[in-house]
């Protein structure tokens, strides 16, 4: 493929590629760490221009191509392991406008989702989806994936932010995806057809993001509970009585992986289930009406303790209770299931999901922990220093195709937010019916007639 490599150098002078083995080790892979990295080389396009003749010269040539934003996915969709073209969207990372009247940013798919917020703030109003890795990750990323993260109860997922769209297409077609209209009945969106598509139907090169007033001022709150089931007794009392912004709960296994990586215990003990919470308490009524729903909840035994942050230094803190897990855990190569079900099903699904997860994995520790307010959990199975990787994910994938027939029970899916990718291609027919998926297979053919975006994720190339 040197010969192939060089047309493409030859066709866009300015493009640059990566060919050294370190570079292609850090391009190849996402935060799995499955897959041994082996692209073809890695391609880092400036503009959208340069993306078309990408994707028109893999079509010449059938190179399969792999789209990469910050490649925190835990779910394989970034992996390049078959000889593949990397396409790196990291220098395609700029603001290209604002609109006051319509507070929309205008950003190439390579930025940071914590530098959109930034430059949200710099007009006065913000992004709101948000999440732990917000410094690595990229809006393009997010998009791929559908993003959702700790405000979801709130404000909901990426889906909901994005008012427009520019794709190019599998053909090499640059597509422009609803103009950021707010109304648009002229036939399909094809712009929430792209979001959650894993890079499968074209390559993000622009979005148009709708941004929102800033929250009032908010207070964050640390809860010890007793029990699994008085997540949900509490869940349902603060968000009738509270503007909730978020609802993070979390287990003392995880907290206990989280103090070891640096954080500071706020609650004297130990607790099973612990909760962070956060809701607007612009004024002292609301403050008051907080301390007076978790007095309720102090008295009814559903909450055994609990402080209340005094400041934003404090607040943070809090936070990194909940924010810091995964990355204590990263040490100790988990096997990852990213999992939902509707809210009014969580009490019974975690249940059954407990029961599953003691009996199949009786010596090994399963950390667990999610946002309850959107039905979405995080269950993390650490590797045994005795068992190797590949005994280790060969049982992890028994227990997830069990776990995948529970969530089916219970209407719920595979993936709540990380994508489908490599990782959760067998279990996909546990979210999605077979006319589901055949359909599936039919928009991406049509999108990408020769089958080089992406191939092998979401489902068999």
């Amino acid at each position: 493929m040197t010969t192939a490599l060089d047309e493409l150098a030859a066709r866009l002078p300015s493009l640059r590629l990566l060919r050294e083995p370190g570079d292609l080790e850090h391009y190849g892979r996402d935060w799995t760490r499955r897959w041994t990295p082996a692209p073809l080389a890695i391609a880092l396009p400036a503009n959208a221009a340069e993306v078309q003749g990408i994707v028109r010269w893999a079509n010449d040539h059938r190179v399969a191509l792999v789209p990469s934003g910050g490649r925190t996915g835990l779910s394989g969709g970034a992996v390049a392991a078959h000889g593949e073209l990397v396409v790196s969207l990291s220098r395609m990372n700029h603001v290209v406008g604002f609109d006051a009247a319509d507070r929309t940013l205008t950003v190439e798919p390579g930025m940071p989702l914590e530098a959109v917020h930034a430059a949200a703030r710099e007009h006065g109003l913000i992004y709101p989806v948000d999440f732990a890795s917000r410094g690595s990750c990229s809006i393009g990323g997010n998009i791929a994936t559908n993003a959702g993260g700790i405000r979801v109860i709130r404000y909901g997922t990426t889906r909901e932010w994005i008012a427009g769209l520019k794709v190019v297409a599998g053909n090499g077609e640059l597509l422009e995806l609803n103009r950021s209209l707010v109304k648009n009945s002229s036939g399909y969106d094809f712009r929430q057809l792209v979001v959650g598509s894993e890079g499968t139907l074209g390559i993000v090169v622009e979005a148009t993001l709708k941004l929102a007033e800033p929250p009032p001022p908010a207070q964050t709150m640390l809860l010890a509970l007793p029990s699994m089931d008085a997540v949900l007794v509490v869940f349902r009392l603060f968000r009738a009585r509270l503007a909730l912004q978020a609802f993070e709960f979390f287990t003392d296994i995880a907290l206990r992986h989280v103090l070891a990586h640096g954080a500071q215990r706020a609650i004297d003990g130990e607790f099973p289930y612990y909760v962070v919470t956060e809701y607007d308490a612009p004024d002292a009524a609301t403050q008051e009406a907080a301390l007076t729903v978790f007095g309720e909840a102090l008295e009814a035994g559903s909450v055994v303790d609990g402080v209340i942050a005094q400041s934003s230094a404090q607040a943070a803190a809090l936070w990194r209770l909940r924010e810091g897990i995964t990355e204590s855990l990263a040490p100790h190569k988990p096997y990852k299931n990213d999992v939902s079900v509707r809210i009014g099903a969580v009490p019974a699904f975690l249940h059954e999901m407990q029961a599953l997860l003691a009996r199949e994995y009786p010596h090994i520790e399963v950390v667990w922990f999610g946002h309850i307010g959107d039905g979405n959990l995080h269950i993390n199975v650490l590797k045994p220093d005795d068992l190797s990787d590949d005994a280790f994910i060969a049982q992890c994938e028994h227990v997830t195709k069990l776990l995948a027939g529970v969530l089916k029970t219970h209407g719920g899916s595979i993936s709540a937010e990380h994508g489908i990718g490599l990782v959760k291609r067998p279990y996909l027919d546990s979210t999605r019916s077979a006319a589901e998926i055949a359909l599936m297979r039919g928009v991406r053919k049509v999108f990408d007639p020769n089958g080089i975006l992406n191939p092998g994720k979401l489902f068999e190339a």
